[in-house]
């Protein structure tokens, strides 16, 4: 048998960690000793221990190690391998939006070496008045989880390219969010995605057209934070307001496309003052 002490320094978990994984059932002492309630582990329970501490080092919640390890043998690797991709998946995922920070950390150090500003340039170079038709859509709306902004927009779109395809409608334009919320909070965005068809059915209903302020962002979308800016600025200092949700059209698949070539529309539907 093992101290608590022991335990705790082979397998580099503090005592104050293992009484907290005692207290939610992750891993128990073997072995309580009445008088002292000193707490001892037995040989065998080290590799449970490392499994636990290799799967946190994998970014698994506490909850989803505990419902790992509570399965059977033949269940848990099946299980596993699931978890492990999704793991993977999202990994690469944020190494590839690293590499996208690392790559722009270093163009801002290059100009400003240069003496250049790394601010973005909220010009209005870029920025067209356009009057939109009215369309009619398929479309879903939910407000958005953390999980949503994870596993990006596709889903929902593949959803309605499905009932597209089950209701044998005609689509006529390239997918669609819409932003209902009035300010952005990333956990609880109203947020409706909808794809333009041709035929009036069950479900479809219309985006009315108007006068729009838009631009283009062509590169990753962590870019479209100053394609916003830009619009609203414009916006103000030429005595328009906003009558709508800002809406995104993106005209390249996500899959596909490498993300610093992305080609996205933003429209604001808007009206002159007074």
């Amino acid at each position: 048998m093992l101290s608590i002490g022991e335990f705790s320094k082979i397998c580099g978990v503090s005592q104050k960690t293992l009484r907290y994984y005692d207290e939610i059932g992750l891993i128990k002492p073997s072995e309580i000793n009445p008088k002292s309630n000193y707490r001892y582990y037995s040989i065998d329970q080290l590799e449970k221990m490392l499994f636990i501490s290799k799967l946190k080092s994998y970014n698994f919640s506490l909850d989803e190690i505990k419902g790992i390890i509570n399965l059977e043998k033949y269940q848990q690797d099946e299980y596993l391998i699931k978890l492990l991709k999704q793991k993977r998946n999202k990994m690469e995922e944020n190494l590839k939006k690293i590499e996208y920070n690392i790559n722009q950390i270093e163009k801002d150090i290059s100009n400003l070496k240069n003496g250049v500003s790394i601010m973005p340039n909220l010009n209005d170079s870029d920025i067209h008045l356009v009057e939109t038709p009215s369309q009619n859509i398929v479309s879903i709306r939910k407000i958005l989880t953390e999980d949503d902004y994870k596993n990006g927009y596709m889903p929902y779109f593949s959803k309605l390219y499905e009932k597209i395809a089950k209701e044998n409608l005609t689509l006529i334009g390239e997918p669609i969010a819409i932003y209902h919320s009035p300010d952005y909070d990333p956990l609880h965005n109203d947020t409706e995605f909808a794809l333009a068809v041709k035929e009036y059915a069950t479900g479809t209903h219309d985006f009315p057209g108007s006068l729009c302020a838009k631009s283009t962002l062509n590169g990753n979308y962590s870019g479209l934070t100053e394609v916003y800016a830009k619009l609203m600025k414009w916006i103000e200092e030429n005595s328009y307001k906003i009558i709508a949700p800002p809406y995104e059209v993106y005209l390249s698949d996500p899959y596909t496309t490498d993300p610093n070539e992305n080609i996205t529309e933003v429209y604001f539907p808007i009206k002159k003052n007074g």
